[in-house]
């Protein structure tokens, strides 16, 4: 899986964590992995929902 640099720096800046022995904050680590779950979810339902509306024949 290829991720942009900018992309590495900005969630590595946002979950790291001096206070921690891994250098990273464990808490909010899940919660935006949890959040982002949640977002893509979401938006698996509203896809499902649009698909049982269209006709496939």
């Amino acid at each position: 899986m290829k991720i942009e640099d900018s992309d590495y720096e900005r969630i590595a800046s946002d979950i790291h964590s001096d206070s921690s022995p891994v250098g990273i904050d464990a808490k909010k680590t899940h919660i935006l992995i949890l959040a982002m779950l949640e977002k893509m979810s979401k938006q698996i339902e509203l896809i499902e929902q649009k698909l049982n509306h269209v006709d496939l024949k």
